[in-house]
């Protein structure tokens, strides 16, 4: 366990989500989004009946399918157990999602289609990872095709990464490894 030894405990709910990106053989790409939330003892359910421990009390399913440029192009989602039966009725408004764009504002545009009223809070809970998944999916093999194009064409650029995150920010080592022409920070002293 990477976390210090916790107190003495009772496990009680287990929430397990994957996410995971595919590269299809027509050149799109598919990314996939599971839900399931379990619990370790046994509950009523006015429309299941009991709920045995480790039996879904949630289980959910998204594929986003999405081109080169992070759009969608395609959305399917399945509602496998839910609390009630009519939480199934929602899943086709996730099409709603087609045309949309991953990237910045992603988020709200997304909640302005499937929030609410309009949408399941865990499927839409899943749409965050989702995105994020999308990016480590298709970015590295995206930037890998273009990035001799890229440097000759344009050798100024600033690299979608920088100040993106601490790792990445403008003024620290990893900038000054991986693009020293943006790098900001410190000079090196040079030894005597």
């Amino acid at each position: 366990m990477p976390l210090p030894a916790p107190s003495k405990r009772k496990h009680i709910h287990t929430r397990n989500i994957l996410c995971e990106g595919y590269l299809r053989n027509d050149g799109l790409w598919d990314i996939e989004g599971h839900l399931k939330d379990t619990k370790s003892y046994p509950f009523k359910n006015n429309e299941r009946g009991e709920i045995k421990p480790g039996t879904p009390i949630h289980e959910m399913w998204i594929r986003l399918t999405i081109n080169d440029h992070l759009e969608i192009i395609e959305v399917e989602a399945k509602t496998d157990y839910s609390p009630f039966e009519i939480c199934q009725d929602i899943t086709p408004n996730f099409k709603r999602l087609v045309g949309l764009k991953i990237g910045p504002g992603w988020r709200n545009r997304a909640l302005k289609k499937v929030g609410g009223t309009e949408g399941c809070t865990h499927l839409v809970e899943l749409l965050a990872p989702i995105a994020t998944t999308a990016f480590q999916t298709i970015i590295p093999i995206k930037d890998n095709r273009k990035s001799d194009i890229d440097s000759k064409v344009n050798p100024d650029a600033v690299p979608r990464l920088l100040n993106t995150c601490h790792a990445f920010r403008s003024d620290g080592d990893k900038a000054k490894e991986l693009w020293p022409n943006f790098y900001n920070g410190p000079a090196t002293k040079l030894r005597s």
